[in-house]
């Protein structure tokens, strides 16, 4: 029985396309390795997206304020169909390909390498937002001529695979951001004014300047919140990173998701 959702009008990322489609079952071969020929050349010339748990635990690892991160290891492109603000990795070396974090023996930040680097060579789609539907993630297989991974003999499911890869416990934390760029909103091409795109960057990047703005500002004397939740924001980057998304939905598009003080200014 074929289950893969049949939808030849949801357009789909360029690099997904005339890709093979995979069900969480569906298995295939992959390992990666120094022995390998092709060893580190995908971590060259190479998009990478970042996502908001990404930006967070490069930063901390590096170091860094999710700002100074931004501000020296990113690039965020601008284009006027974009829906929302995305996050790319910002390559260096003379040709400005290179991976920052590529060292001699490979990636010096594996234990916090971005989510797109876990999931290859499975890719994920969301479908178009429709109302009262969360959408169900479509997984495709890349099987590039660069990569010599698929010529190893270790087999894989897309379940196996992501839960080799720690995704779980990544989408748990990043659960509200896929509810944020899936939301039924957007249905028909609608697109957030710029004042909503760099609140969007801000809460979901640039978490520190997120803090910033929880704390610094009149924000706590406009919303009614627990002071024990008041206190874990201060010092607790990923349940500030929840709660960034959780606000989001209030400040974007006006669900209840948050409660005002009665005597606060709009």
């Amino acid at each position: 029985m074929n289950n893969r959702p049949d939808n030849p009008k949801s357009p789909l990322p360029q690099s997904l396309e005339g890709r093979r489609q995979l069900e969480a079952q569906d298995d295939f071969c992959f390992g990666c390795h120094e022995k390998l020929d092709c060893f580190k050349r995908c971590c060259s010339d190479v998009n990478i997206f970042l996502t908001p748990l990404d930006v967070l635990r490069l930063a901390r690892r590096s170091e860094m304020s999710t700002t100074d991160f931004l501000d020296r290891h990113t690039l965020t492109p601008i284009s006027k169909d974009l829906q929302l603000p995305v996050v790319v990795l910002r390559m260096i070396d003379e040709q400005g390909t290179a991976c920052p974090f590529l060292g001699d023996e490979g990636c010096t930040v594996y234990e916090d390498r971005p989510w797109s680097c876990r999931m290859y060579p499975v890719g994920l789609a969301l479908p178009p937002a429709r109302a009262g539907l969360d959408p169900e993630p479509m997984y495709f297989l890349f099987e590039d001529s660069h990569c010599d991974g698929g010529t190893q003999p270790q087999k894989w499911t897309v379940e196996s695979w992501t839960e080799n890869q720690g995704i779980p416990e990544r989408e748990r934390i990043e659960e509200g951001f896929r509810k944020l760029v899936s939301h039924p909103w957007f249905i028909g091409g609608r697109q957030l004014d710029p004042r909503r795109m760099q609140m969007f960057h801000m809460a979901c990047y640039d978490l520190d300047g997120f803090r910033r703005f929880v704390f610094d500002s009149t924000f706590l004397e406009r919303f009614e919140l627990d002071q024990a939740l008041v206190s874990q924001l201060r010092d607790d980057d990923e349940a500030l990173l929840r709660f960034a998304f959780r606000w989001l939905r209030y400040a974007l598009f006006a669900e209840p998701t948050m409660n005002p003080h009665k005597n606060a200014e709009t």
